[in-house]
């Protein structure tokens, strides 16, 4: 019996000191760290996944190869090539905006993305640019759908798209969602567009050019108002 209390006595003393080793060991890490980046406030990850208490995603901040697909009505989307930058979830875990940026030798760009609910973006602010031509576009653009609640049945159509290798039929099927009000219609956008001109352009609920307020390349200020039937009443150096 002493002999087996002495020999679990000494297997006691060899674990304190492997315990002893490892904290000296994690100490001495830490050390090294905090001496390459003395303010200890350096975090080098691919993704960082803000999450509530219950799990719920709220937001991921990643690269470029990790970034989230997406999610909507709460499902995942398919994996698709995204920017690095942030995506922004709702309480619901759904995708609800994001800020995105990159560029590249022949275009740069940075959007911030505000969708609207359970459906894609209605609102950004942006930023894009031809690299080799130097053309640029930055400002305000806003969208509107005319079908609601319709984002699920608009990846659907998607899917149908490229199961066809005809450009024309394509085109046919594109043209037919956005008669149906499946595509985003752009309503107005406020800023520089690419032709130079700096200004307010306004759309109607299909699409067509009803207001430009703008300043062009030559410095003529001009006020432009387009009919339904496509009449243009065009007022200069006012």
């Amino acid at each position: 019996m002493n002999s087996e209390i002495l020999t679990l006595k000494r297997q006691v003393r060899v674990l304190i000191g492997v315990c002893l080793v490892l904290f000296l060991g994690m100490i001495i890490t830490v050390f090294i760290v905090l001496k390459d980046d003395r303010s200890g406030s350096v975090l080098d990850v691919e993704r960082i996944n803000i999450r509530e208490a219950d799990g719920t995603i709220k937001m991921v901040l990643s690269n470029k190869a990790r970034q989230h697909p997406g999610r909507m009505i709460g499902k995942d989307l398919e994996p698709r090539e995204r920017e690095a930058g942030l995506i922004f979830f709702n309480r619901d875990g759904d995708e609800c905006g994001g800020l995105v940026y990159d560029n590249d030798k022949e275009s740069a760009g940075m959007v911030y993305s505000i969708d609207k609910y359970q459906d894609d973006q209605i609102m950004q602010l942006q930023y894009m640019e031809d690299t080799q031509t130097k053309k640029r576009k930055y400002g305000l653009q806003l969208w509107s759908y005319g079908k609601e609640d319709a984002f699920a049945e608009r990846q659907d159509r998607y899917k149908e798209l490229t199961t066809s290798g005809v450009k024309q039929v394509r085109d046919s099927a594109v043209t037919i969602m956005r008669n149906e009000g499946l595509l985003a219609t752009d309503r107005m956008f406020l800023g520089k567009n690419y032709k130079d001109e700096i200004g307010l352009f306004i759309h109607d609920s299909q699409g067509r050019p009803r207001i430009r307020i703008m300043v062009d390349k030559n410095n003529q200020a001009i006020l432009e108002t387009v009919d339904t039937l496509g009449n243009v009443t065009v007022k200069s150096g006012f």
